[in-house]
């Protein structure tokens, strides 16, 4: 296990509250953002409390083993989360980049070797001269404004690696939801073709009846009518069925073919538990990455405003510098460059101060206010609209359950009427009507009853993802395969960021810059 990683992540809620206490100004703070202390009540099924702790390998549940090698394979090979992967490393560079502003900002050696001359005639026509020199200039940070950058950067790479969880939720729910899709549209073809082939021989018992002249050419009609309206339903589900096989290979990173050789032989709708747990509404707050993600970018914001503001004061600058010159005039040589005679320096504090600014400074800080604000906002819609969706999905998972039971109950008895119904036109007792009516109400109810199955395993996996299970599972280093390590590492030199751990992911340890 990543034990650095995770631990930086499951920390995330400690971690913002040091960066409130150091990045934002005076008089900003993250608002408490209220919710209820309990979810409504959504029936026996559905346990809560503080001892209701998440499923984290919630898709387990559904004792699937096709299910949960479609997840790990998505861990390892979906794109996005590798972007996101890497989007990480980005932003540890850049939190290196910035930590350099806090050393002095400007170091250079320079060096030049000149040859010149002039028109006419004389023994100093021709002059070379040569100089070298070191020059340093270092920026105090008095007014915070790179100690705020800095906290800028943290809060960021806080994000991106929030924004990578939040991603890997979605993906998880996306790939459990596509391959109950699949599996119900497999069943809802099965149940399809199944229905044909009793139609078909109903209406051959029509054809028979209509040869003995028992019945008219109208009943065959209707046969055949409803016939073909049950067939021309098949065409379109395969169709869909064969989009979910696409998207589920983009999920994977494979192709369609892979897909079906790995879905064969499956086990149907996914059934999910008889009960299931939820936790309290405050546990969204610790678990929801993107809640996290929308907190982190409220604080790199709110440490903006404090690096707009240091605009409004002076900055003071050490600046040094060591260098010696000399030329050939009169002696022949560049021999004595580094005499004692020749060599110079530099050093004393200067200061710098934008006073006529005719308003830009005071009117950048006002707009990284602005902006704050809005981030705020943001937060606080985050967490109230996770709470909703938490609310959406149980609602949905606990009325589709009983939706789906008096389904049940309507296929039973939908099936004996047709059975009765079918007895009673062979013996002469109920017109073919009846019969086509009975037919029609067994097939709908049978496909309803594998649609809302299918609903129930979806309205389950929304309730979960809702809740932000199933990011604390990734516990390995697979998102980046060697390969590209292996590129990155012959392309440019990352030192150590990507030879402790096989992935960006990790955190190997820092260099002397981030130190």
């Amino acid at each position: 296990m990543n034990i650095k990683l995770f631990s930086l992540s499951v920390s995330l809620v400690t971690t913002s509250a040091l960066l409130v206490s150091c990045t934002l100004p005076p008089g900003y703070t993250l608002p408490d953002v209220t919710i209820e202390s309990d979810w409504n009540n959504h029936g026996a099924s559905i346990a809560q409390g503080d001892n209701a702790q998440v499923n984290i390998t919630w898709w387990r549940q559904f004792n699937d083993p096709t299910l949960n090698s479609l997840v790990e394979e998505a861990y390892s090979e979906n794109l996005g989360l590798r972007v996101a992967a890497l989007r990480i490393l980005e932003s540890r560079a850049l939190l290196g980049l910035v930590k350099g502003g806090l050393l002095p900002q400007s170091q250079a050696a320079s060096g030049q070797l000149l040859h010149s001359g002039r028109g006419g005639s004389g023994p100093d026509q021709f002059i070379n001269s040569a100089s070298i020199g070191f020059d340093a200039a270092w920026e105090l940070d008095f007014w915070g404004k790179f100690r705020g950058s800095v906290y800028t950067s943290e809060a960021n790479l806080l994000a991106d690696l929030a924004d990578y969880d939040d991603i890997l939720v979605s993906l998880t729910a996306e790939v459990a939801t596509t391959y109950v899709n699949i599996r119900t549209l497999e069943e809802r073809i099965r149940l399809s073709q199944k229905n044909v082939k009793l139609q078909e021989n109903s209406q051959r018992l029509v054809e028979l009846q209509l040869e003995a002249g028992t019945v008219t050419e109208l009943d065959l009609l209707q046969a055949e009518t409803l016939l073909s309206t049950t067939r021309a339903q098949i065409p379109s589900m395969r169709s869909s069925l064969i989009k979910f096989y696409n998207a589920l290979a983009v999920l994977l990173g494979k192709t369609p073919r892979h897909i079906r050789g790995t879905l064969a032989g499956g086990m149907g709708i996914p059934q999910p538990p008889k009960n299931v747990m939820v936790g309290v509404p405050s546990e969204l707050l610790r678990r929801r990455p993107d809640i996290r993600r929308a907190e982190m970018i409220a604080l790199a914001q709110g440490s903006q405003i404090g690096v707009a503001r240091a605009d409004l004061y002076p900055s003071f600058t050490l600046i040094g510098g060591l260098g010696a010159s000399t030329n050939d005039a009169g002696s022949g040589s560049l021999d004595d460059l580094f005499d004692a005679d020749n060599l110079t320096y530099t050093f004393g504090p200067t200061f710098r101060w934008n006073i006529l600014n005719y308003g830009r400074i005071k009117n950048n800080v006002r707009v990284q206010d602005a902006r704050f604000e809005q981030t705020i906002t943001v937060y606080e819609n985050t967490v109230l609209n996770a709470a909703r969706e938490v609310e959406d999905g149980m609602t949905g998972f606990a009325q589709s359950r009983e939706e789906a039971e008096f389904l049940r109950q309507g296929v039973e008895s939908s099936q004996k009427s047709s059975e009765l119904s079918m007895i009673q036109y062979e013996e002469g007792l109920a017109d073919y009507q009846r019969v086509l009516d009975s037919i029609r109400s067994v097939t709908g109810k049978a496909d309803q009853y594998a649609a809302i199955q299918g609903t129930i395993a979806t309205n389950l996996i929304a309730m979960y993802k809702a809740l932000g299970g199933g990011w604390e599972h990734r516990n390995r280093n697979e998102n980046v395969p060697p390969e590209m390590i292996r590129r990155m590492k012959e392309r440019t030199d990352w030192g150590n960021y990507l030879d402790v751990y096989d992935s960006p992911i990790a955190a190997p340890p820092m260099s002397p810059v981030e130190k």
